[in-house]
């Protein structure tokens, strides 16, 4: 339950199983993929990007725009369709801009949804889910930790991340079974229900670019 002043992304962890999280967050993706609406895919990809926010990941946005501005870019580096303008031997093309603009959503989209739905704690049943979830794990903590590398420190950074993961690893086996906060998340409804209407919002909005490809 929400105490109140409490962090809305504590309670959204507190309310949503790992486990239930991935599975969604592979539902959701299938979904994604097969939206062939640009207009509508941007919008997917702002939930997604609230949705990582609720699940405590930070993003940034300087470096999402950088890199989707690459790839549209160097998508246009290959001109198809109409010329919307040419300035000197580069022509900007309808067709590589809405190809660029619709691989720079999917790819950032998929990565904002990769954060929300993977947690340090996933857990997958049989030997090959356990590897899995394991490399999920480290993954996580690499990717928070990744400030601590500097250029003038690059090897010491790396090193002491490196220590940093086998000391977590050490506790987690000692303590296995138990979530990182000591409690491991319950399944219940009001889980369920903010799950089910993220797939629900997500795949209505997929079903629209299906049936609308060419109004949206």
């Amino acid at each position: 339950m929400k105490t109140p002043g409490a962090p809305l992304s504590r309670s959204w962890g507190a309310d949503v199983r790992s486990g239930d999280r991935f599975l969604a967050g592979l539902i959701m993706m299938t979904v994604f993929l097969m939206n062939p609406s640009i207009l509508l895919k941007g919008v997917q990809f702002l939930l997604f990007w609230a949705y990582a926010g609720l699940s405590g990941k930070k993003n940034r946005p300087m470096t999402t725009l950088l890199v989707m501005g690459s790839i549209v870019a160097f998508n246009l580096l290959v001109p198809y369709g109409k010329v919307l303008g040419t300035f000197g031997f580069f022509r900007i093309t309808q067709g590589a801009l809405l190809g660029g603009l619709h691989k720079a959503l999917t790819l950032e989209g998929l990565i904002m949804l990769s954060k929300a739905s993977i947690r340090a704690d996933l857990c997958l049943p049989g030997f090959l889910g356990s590897l899995l979830g394991e490399s999920f794990r480290i993954f996580e903590r690499i990717t928070q930790k990744k400030a601590r590398i500097t250029r003038k420190h690059i090897i010491e950074g790396i090193d002491q991340l490196l220590l940093e993961l086998s000391e977590e690893q050490e506790i987690l086996a000692q303590n296995q079974g138990k979530a990182e906060t000591g409690t491991k998340p319950r399944r219940t409804w009001k889980g369920v229900l903010l799950l089910g209407g993220a797939i629900g919002l997500i795949g209505g909005l997929s079903l629209l670019g299906v049936r609308f490809p060419r109004i949206l």
